[in-house]
């Protein structure tokens, strides 16, 4: 394991609106001395699928309008092809590549992401995840019930900038059907500290956010990150 003072991978998984960018938008305003003896984050990079798959739905919308056939998604927004979020995973992967090929000193990259079991779930998500990611990966998991999912995620919509990370959400239906059922808690009952991905021991946290201190951002943040990064950096650098 790494013998400097930082994470070189931190993933952020959770259901949606569980307080992920929160989190990550709480360290980007943390001073950057403060954010490594605290958090063990340095100057960090973010990967988030969400942009990505967003921009296939503008391509698609775009391609219409052209007259043309829509590469990824039907007209209301569902994929073609439920692979495409294994996709995502693997540019994700690829992205995280470029990053430690292009980097002298590599920052730490956060990755953040949602999956449900109706489209695999972490298990399929981990399964295309690059050997170059889990070398370096550890994982912390904001846990919420599906009930406070859907209360933020309808709290934090903003009809006039859908493509915002921090202000866009899902109809009710649809978060229900994508969501409501996840597979972390199977994924991780083997093992209390590490989750056994393609023959790499990861380790991962869980950060309980179902009082919601994700969204003031302040000291109660602050805090229980801190306790949940060290516990996650002994786990790392053990």
């Amino acid at each position: 394991m790494p013998q400097k003072n930082t994470f070189d991978t931190l993933m952020l998984l959770a259901r949606p609106a569980a307080g992920k960018s929160e989190i990550i938008h709480y360290l980007h305003n943390t001073p950057l001395e403060e954010r490594i003896n605290r958090f063990h984050v340095g100057e960090f990079v973010e990967i988030d699928d969400f942009p990505m798959l967003w921009a296939w739905f503008e391509e698609d919308r775009i391609l219409e309008e052209m007259g043309m056939k829509r590469l990824h998604s039907t007209k209301d927004e569902e994929f073609n092809d439920r692979r495409l979020w294994d996709v995502l995973i693997r540019r994700i992967s690829l992205e995280h590549q470029k990053l430690v090929r292009d980097e002298q000193n590599t920052p730490t990259i956060v990755i953040e992401f949602s999956r449900g079991s109706e489209h695999g779930g972490y298990k399929s998500a981990f399964e295309n995840l690059s050997q170059d990611v889990l070398e370096r990966l550890a994982i912390l998991y904001v846990d919420v019930s599906w009930e406070e999912s859907l209360r933020k995620n309808r709290k934090r919509f903003n009809p006039e900038r859908p493509d915002s990370i921090l202000e866009h959400a899902l109809p009710d239906e649809r978060l229900q059907r994508l969501y409501k059922e996840i597979d972390w808690e199977e994924i991780t009952a083997p093992d209390p500290d590490f989750i056994h991905i393609q023959g790499a021991e990861v380790p991962y946290v869980v950060f309980d956010n179902q009082d919601d201190v994700t969204t003031a951002r302040g000291e109660a943040l602050g805090n229980r990150l801190e306790e949940a990064l060290n516990d996650l950096w002994a786990l790392y650098n053990g």
